[in-house]
């Protein structure tokens, strides 16, 4: 948490998750094998129950009078961007022949808010620790090639569009929230908060996207068993939970103070977990993932750069012509 709180990890959009998972693989494949034997029950304990809680404890991370503050736009932005990229990423990787899960974590991880959204949708689709880190790998690795390339397309006047538009446009097709802060941050003050704002309706959507997935996800393996065996029903729970820590903290009951342990203290459990995955993950299984994790990826990516640049112009071809 210390390193992921430094500046040069801020600067450089990394998260306390990110470093967390490599802080765990560099573990897990060196010093942890013999000690797994005795660790096993609390590394799966923090995969589970802790991830689970880190996810609740997420939700005051938001409050609704935030998200009223880039209107319309920033959540027709926000939802087409997450349902177009998961559908592309569903599509795309049964073309590559990949497994569904990965394609699902990944597809996840790129249209919603990268690591968190990978350790929440872990749980519906039953993924392997492997299969999450390839996926968290994924969209650090394009996420944080975002920081760079947007105050770039800024710059250089690539899109017609500028100040709030743009912060949309990056809030709603960046991976994760720090490389937002850091690619917003690098343009102008109001265009971090626009994006910032714009992020956490993304954030927001979690929720609903996890029922949504877990009622699709049940559905699809109950029809590929055979017999008359059925699939039992999961249902994630903690999205109800996170929904309700949102609402919670929309009241401002509580004050600044313990706000700000709770969130605390959600990064810790976030951490936790991740470093649990980081340490059950072998590079061995990473590489048998080969290049298609990066494939898809890469072609999200570029669907998060162009699809997004392309309907915030969309947008603001609308609102002129509505002024006229």
């Amino acid at each position: 948490m210390l390193a992921g709180n430094a500046g040069w990890g801020r600067s450089l959009g990394f998260s306390t998750l990110t470093l967390a998972i490599v802080l765990g693989m560099l573990l897990g494949n060196t010093v942890y094998p013999p000690l797994s034997p005795v660790c096993q029950a609390g590394v799966t304990f923090s995969k589970g129950t802790l991830l689970q809680a880190g996810i609740i404890l997420y939700g005051f991370r938001l409050t609704f009078q935030q998200l009223l503050g880039v209107g319309a736009q920033g959540l027709l932005s926000a939802v087409f961007m997450l349902v177009s990229t998961f559908l592309l990423a569903f599509l795309l990787g049964r073309w590559l022949k990949l497994d569904r899960q990965s394609a699902v974590l990944i597809g996840a991880g790129s249209s919603i808010c990268g690591a968190a959204a990978v350790l929440a949708t872990e749980p519906v689709v039953k993924a392997k620790a492997e299969q999450v880190t390839v996926a968290v790998a994924t969209v650090v690795i394009f996420g944080t090639i975002s920081i760079f390339l947007y105050p770039a397309m800024n710059a250089l006047h690539l899109w017609p569009f500028s100040g709030q538009a743009f912060g949309i446009y990056i809030g709603s097709s960046v991976h994760e929230v720090a490389q937002v802060v850091a690619a917003g941050k690098a343009i102008s003050a109001p265009v971090a908060d626009a994006a910032v704002t714009t992020k956490l309706l993304r954030v927001m959507l979690l929720a609903p996207f996890l029922l949504l997935l877990s009622a699709w996800w049940n559905r699809r393996s109950s029809t590929s068993t055979t017999g008359s065996q059925r699939q039992p029903i999961t249902v994630p729970w903690f999205a109800f939970g996170f929904i309700g820590a949102a609402l919670f903290n929309s009241l401002h009951l509580l004050p600044a103070s313990a706000v700000s342990l709770l969130l605390n203290l959600d990064t810790l459990l976030l951490t936790m977990a991740m470093a649990a995955l980081g340490l059950t993950t072998h590079l061995r299984t990473l590489r048998q993932a080969g290049v298609k994790p990066l494939i898809l990826g890469s072609l999200l990516m570029v669907w998060l750069v162009v699809g997004g640049g392309l309907f915030q112009w969309l947008l603001a071809l609308s609102s002129l012509s509505h002024r006229m």
